[in-house]
């Protein structure tokens, strides 16, 4: 049976609004992945600390997940402004509070067993404070994102190049998760250790809100004629990841908070 004019144009139409799903699935599966880590660092505990690998792990799927929505918004011209704001809102839940519910659980929760005393109970609460303080740091940072228009570190780099002003968010929730797993997510019961990750905590959240220059990795383009080294370097990184888990992510966290920190500290403005 043959389909008549008025339905061959109604075809493309609706293939066109089944694009537009394409990227929000991806955005809902990085909520997904949010979701489950928040209930799994409410689980975990020193008796079974594999609820805070899987919290780890769960944060660190996401990112690849958030990363490819608006590049797939983008190469499909489905852009938005929903899907935008449930980007921001995935990134709030799953980079935001999934996190900062990790970091309190997995560095500060343990304490409470600990023999009572006023000192240890402060160290609990000042932690409490830090992680909240990691969530505030992290919104902020996804607001100003969303209302700047080209915005420029305090540290330019090289012209031409884009740069992220201030430690990207989904980086800073990689940076916590990376080394919960390196830990096999063995909680912290030691007070000194606990102030170790409250100023590693801390010290993210700030760098969020700097100005301070990070790479945001842009120039890569797989869409290019000849992507054979950008491929090459991904599945190199990707088998690294799959066999090596514990010493690539860290190796990559702190190499990339280590790179915008080296940024910062070289920087010599011009002189006019």
């Amino acid at each position: 049976m043959a389909m008549d004019e008025d339905e061959i144009q109604i075809m493309p139409r609706r293939r066109r609004r089944g694009m537009y799903i394409l990227p929000s699935a991806f955005t809902s599966i990085n909520i997904g992945f949010g979701y489950y880590a928040i209930t799994q660092s409410l689980q975990g505990s020193l008796v079974d600390p594999t609820h805070f690998n899987r919290a780890a792990l769960a944060i660190g799927l996401a990112i690849p997940f958030d990363a490819l929505d608006g590049r797939i918004a983008r190469m499909t011209n489905t852009t938005s402004e929903f899907g935008k704001e449930l980007d921001s809102l995935a990134d709030v839940i799953t980079f935001g509070v999934a996190p900062s519910i990790l970091a309190w659980a997995w560095g500060f929760r343990t304490l409470n067993l600990l023999p009572e005393g006023t000192a240890y109970q402060q160290l609990v609460g000042l932690g409490t404070f830090i992680s909240f303080l990691f969530l505030i740091c992290g919104a902020s940072r996804l607001a100003r994102f969303n209302i700047s228009v080209n915005p420029s570190p305090s540290n330019p780099g090289r012209p031409g190049r884009k740069y992220f002003v201030g430690m990207p968010i989904p980086a800073a929730a990689g940076s916590l998760a990376a080394v919960v797993q390196f830990f096999g997510g063995n909680p912290i019961y030691q007070w000194w250790w606990a102030v170790v990750w409250m100023v590693f905590v801390a010290a993210l959240g700030l760098l969020m809100v700097s100005r301070w220059r990070f790479w945001s990795g842009k120039e890569i383009n797989l869409s290019h004629r000849h992507p054979f080294q950008s491929i090459v370097l991904i599945v190199i990184v990707g088998a690294a990841v799959v066999f090596y888990h514990q010493w690539t992510l860290i190796i990559i966290a702190l190499g990339y908070l280590s790179s915008g920190l080296w940024a910062r500290l070289v920087y010599k403005p011009r002189r006019a």
